[in-house]
């Protein structure tokens, strides 16, 4: 049997070691998928989509100074991570022209700042507002880690205190003709939830009570959204009737 001295065991463990950090990267590359909502100017809905992670650069653009005279990109290209809120966002804006193109500045000391997507971009008060599964975040968007199967959320607000979230629930699948229950809630910067009132039912002309709920009757297949001034719009549920569902996004 073949003795197996140290030197050999040594180039086996190093042999081990080098293929395992070949494999590493390409393992990663592949990244996860993460939910992606950007809401720009007037609360429109610029995005709604699933994103896979991945590292991207973008260039840094002198036009973006919602924070004041001179704090505008340098022009260079930066590196952004993938599994950020902000490596989600310039994921997406490579393959989605309403949020493209990002004004983004590399000027300050703390991280890239956000102050445009697409043709939204923060004046005045406005700036952008980012939460992830419904909670608002302490850290800048390239700071800010996302996992899988996470909701980011991208609102251009319009000044603070930050508008509420709007989420709407609703079934899945319903009979046509047959009325059925949605429901509204809020969910504030904490991330707390509460019913929400006087939510309108897009797709439907419902409005929910003050326990959130509004009674919905569906002739054909919607995608059914929920508005409410001063809150962010929910995300587009959609709900099949009978056999058929709603195409599209």
């Amino acid at each position: 049997m073949p003795r197996i001295t140290l030197n050999r065991l040594a180039a086996a463990c190093a042999l081990v070691l080098a293929l395992s950090l070949a494999i590493a990267p390409g393992a990663f590359a592949k990244g996860f998928k993460v939910k992606l909502r950007v809401v720009g100017a007037g609360s429109k809905v610029l995005a709604e989509r699933t994103v896979r992670t991945a590292t991207t650069a973008v260039k840094a653009s002198p036009r973006a100074t919602c924070f004041g005279a001179g704090s505008g990109g340098s022009g260079k290209r930066v590196s952004i991570k993938g599994n950020t809120a902000m490596g989600v966002l310039a994921r997406a804006s490579k393959s989605s022209r309403p949020i493209s193109p990002l004004l983004i500045s590399d000027h300050f000391d703390f991280g890239l700042a956000l102050c445009g997507v697409g043709r939204s971009v923060a004046r005045n008060e406005a700036s952008w507002y980012l939460k992830i599964n419904h909670r608002s975040q302490s850290v800048g968007g390239d700071q800010a880690r996302v996992r899988r199967g996470d909701e980011v959320l991208w609102d251009l607000a319009p000044g603070f205190p930050y508008p509420t979230e709007l989420v709407l629930k609703a079934p899945k699948r319903v009979r046509a003709g047959k009325s059925f229950t949605v429901r509204a809630f809020s969910y504030d910067e904490a991330g707390k939830r509460t019913p929400a009132a006087d939510v309108r039912v897009l797709g439907s002309g419902a409005v929910t009570g003050s326990d959130g709920r509004a009674k919905v009757t569906l002739a054909k297949p919607r995608r059914l959204g929920a508005v409410k001034s001063g809150g962010i719009p929910a995300a587009r549920v959609p709900v099949c009737v009978g056999r058929k569902c709603p195409g599209g996004r």
